[in-house]
């Protein structure tokens, strides 16, 4: 087995390098090759869900199935019930309690202006 060349200011551990000089990290750390989510990802993820699946789901319900307007409210509230649940399972759940909140906010407020485009 050949043995690898050491490079000069290489940082060994027996035989195996730990670090070299011109990267000061251990060559199996890969910094890039782990994905760290992060809660203003699933809060945008929800709010982009939110913006696009609200109005399909109402133009559906009104102008495809005949529905009235308080059957599409439900409609929109399982809407958004999904969108948080998603969102949830998705990491939501080990968030920092403000983006908890800021999330459903965030979903209540925007069904809240589905509902208010429907009624107004």
């Amino acid at each position: 087995m050949d043995e690898e060349p050491h490079e000069e200011g290489d940082i060994m551990a027996g035989d195996r390098r730990i670090a070299r000089a011109d990267t000061a990290l251990p060559d199996w750390y890969a910094s890039d090759a782990a994905y760290r989510p992060i809660p203003i990802v699933w809060f945008g993820g929800a709010l982009v869900m939110q913006v696009v699946a609200l109005p399909v789901v109402a133009w559906i319900a009104l102008m495809l199935a005949g529905l009235g307007p308080l059957a599409t409210t439900a409609f929109l509230m399982l809407t958004t019930g999904f969108i948080w649940h998603f969102t949830w399972e998705r990491g939501m759940q080990g968030a920092a309690k403000g983006w908890q909140i800021a999330t459903g906010t965030m979903l209540l407020f925007f069904f809240a202006v589905g509902v208010i485009g429907l009624f107004g």
